[in-house]
């Protein structure tokens, strides 16, 4: 696969080109001259010394003779210079045409040099937590280029081992805060008597929102290292299963979903989805609307609710940031790891707050890892 070359490396090309094409051409003109200037200076001094035919004397004690040419006028000057003239218009044409020549040996030159650079560039742009394993791994004598590629192959293995351990410590961390808040629960449910009831819901719910938190922080982490994996997954399937499950008394859910498969994670596709309905329901106000849409690529999620300050969007996707406060208070991670899961899967989010309060929140998946027509995306369920 032919590497995509940058606007940069395409700009250091051309200085090479430039480079290497003006050293040729200065030299070949100075050549040229020099060898011109010499020919004409030899050619002429050998001219002159050529010996000259006498003229007739005049008679002697007479009147001066009037000087009559005793033959044709001397061809060789007029010679000469219709040759020096004929050998300048020739190097100027030479050099006319190493220029054009020496442009193009230049840029196949720089390009061979570059080659490495691109190879390099390449390997970069290919790299994720999912295939940091990949190497440049640059044959070739031990020059400044290959010195470069071994620099970049060692920061790789480090960068590998680094993302390694952080899977390591986010798996551990998984299990060691998990178990001793599901024994808490367990231990409230069971050993709280009845007559603390009100005491027993709030440790519940408190015990309840520090595992929703802690596993908000470990979708959280897991997208922002990347995918481990990416198959065919049916985002319509998953919208509309949640969307049905999302329909409150107070609020009402609706859904307008085509058929569409993306490349992904099925398991954070799910929570960006979940996410998106959750925060659409919970920032919203009795007898509310949510309205979610799957069309060309794109999911939209619309809601009533508070009105959303257009300068306090940015805040919207930073963790722990809450514009308004429900009765179900959140984590304040929601939309963080919506904008992760997004950025991980190489799709674009973008809010936008409704004139009448409640907000727009789109979704748009790359057009080279989604699948948009319903054939083929029965064909992939298949």
């Amino acid at each position: 696969m032919t590497p995509v070359r940058s606007p940069a490396a395409a700009t250091v090309r051309v200085r090479l080109t430039l480079i290497y094409s003006g050293l040729f051409l200065l030299t070949s003109v100075v050549l040229l001259v020099t060898v011109n200037v010499l020919v004409s200076q030899a050619l002429r001094s050998h001219i002159a010394r050529l010996p000259v035919a006498p003229g007739a004397p005049p008679a002697p004690g007479g009147p001066v003779a009037r000087l009559v040419p005793q033959g044709p006028p001397d061809p060789i000057p007029g010679l000469v210079e219709d040759v020096v003239g004929y050998q300048w218009e020739m190097a100027t044409l030479l050099a006319g045409a190493l220029a054009l020549v020496s442009v193009i040996v230049g840029w196949l030159v720089a390009g061979r040099v570059l080659r490495p650079v691109h190879r390099i560039t390449a390997t970069a742009r290919r790299l994720s937590a999912s295939n940091l394993h990949e190497r440049i791994a640059l044959t070739g004598p031990k020059d400044e280029l290959k010195e470069l590629a071994d620099t970049f192959d060692a920061m790789l293995d480090r960068l590998e081992r680094s993302v390694e351990a952080q899977r390591r410590f986010i798996a551990n961390a998984s299990h060691e805060l998990r178990t001793p808040l599901a024994v808490q629960r367990a231990a409230i449910e069971i050993g709280l008597p009845e007559d603390v009831g009100e005491i027993r819901d709030t440790l519940l719910l408190h015990n309840r929102r520090s595992e929703n938190l802690i596993d908000a922080l470990l979708v959280l982490a897991q997208a922002e290292h990347g995918l481990d994996g990416a198959g065919p997954v049916a985002l319509d399937e998953v919208t509309r299963l949640i969307a049905a499950e999302a329909g409150t008394g107070e609020v009402s859910v609706t859904a307008h979903v085509e058929p569409l498969v993306v490349d992904g994670d099925p398991v954070l596709l799910t929570r960006l989805v979940t996410n998106l309905v959750d925060n659409a329901v919970r920032y919203n106000h009795p007898g509310g609307t949510v309205a979610i849409t799957l069309s060309r690529g794109v999911l939209t999620v619309r809601n009533t609710g508070p009105e959303v300050p257009p300068e306090r969007l940015g805040d919207l996707f930073a963790p722990f940031r809450r514009l308004h406060t429900t009765r179900e208070q959140g984590s304040g991670l929601g939309l963080s790891i919506v904008a992760s899961i997004a950025k991980a899967h190489g799709a674009a989010v973008r809010a936008t707050p409704n004139p009448d309060g409640g907000l727009e929140l789109s979704i748009s998946f790359p057009p080279g890892g989604a699948v948009t027509t319903a054939g083929e995306a029965a064909g992939l369920r298949r």
